[in-house]
């Protein structure tokens, strides 16, 4: 089983010196969404799944119709909820960053000053629901301590679009590894790069290896960003 994890392509964060909730692709990301869908347009996956964030789905587009496919949105691949800062000056979501960071390692599960999703329960809304949608695919943890998993569908290919959070909580999962309240610095991955994992069979079944990190052969050096 292949799984391959696309991180949206850059958006426009701040406009006229505003906050943009839900933002849409730059016209960098845009061109970064095309190059994406060029390199991935001759595989072949059995779905494409989207987060409904306007980014991902924008980055999702360009290969959607190269292959002549339906948008599926999964909404578990939503990223982190942040406060509503719409409109805003973007010093203060700039703030709010910088004062989370300085906190004590525990003390970041509880998410940003005014609001938002506090991490521990995006871990857990991301993880459940790819649990769901695993288990649903006949995909499955077996009942022991190492990362081994039961799969039915030993050739299924699933590319995701979604975001840097996002992915890095599935990374983690796949790989067996315990959350941490900074999944998107954990695993630093470009705008519209290409991860990919490989399920690799065991005696009593199959775990997954990381054989490729935010990659960005596909982008012009200077269309590379984070």
């Amino acid at each position: 089983m292949e799984i391959v994890l696309i991180r949206h392509g850059e958006p426009e964060w701040v406009r006229d010196g505003l906050n943009v909730v839900d933002p849409p692709l730059t016209e960098r990301g845009q061109m970064q969404a095309r190059q994406v869908a060029e390199v991935l347009a001759g595989e072949h996956f059995d779905e494409i799944i989207v987060s409904p964030l306007l980014r991902a789905r924008q980055t999702a587009a360009p290969l959607l119709a190269r292959q002549a496919r339906s948008e599926a949105v999964e909404p578990f691949l939503e990223e982190i909820r942040e406060p509503n800062w719409h409109g805003t000056p973007a010093e203060l979501s700039r703030t709010a960053y910088e004062e989370e960071r300085t906190r004590a390692a525990e003390e970041r599960w509880t998410g940003l000053t005014g609001g938002g999703e506090p991490p521990r329960d995006f871990v857990e809304r991301v993880r459940s629901g790819a649990t769901v949608y695993w288990n649903s695919r006949g995909m499955y943890r077996s009942r022991q301590i190492l990362p081994v998993w039961h799969l039915d569908a030993v050739h299924h290919r699933v590319a995701v679009f979604a975001h840097a959070g996002t992915n890095g909580v599935l990374l983690c999962q796949l790989l067996g590894l315990d959350p941490v309240p900074w999944e998107w610095d954990r695993f630093v991955t470009h705008h519209a790069s290409i991860t990919r994992l490989e399920s690799m069979a065991l005696r009593d079944g199959h775990t997954f290896a990381l054989r490729r990190l935010s990659d960005v052969e596909h982008l012009p050096r200077d269309a590379r960003t984070v």
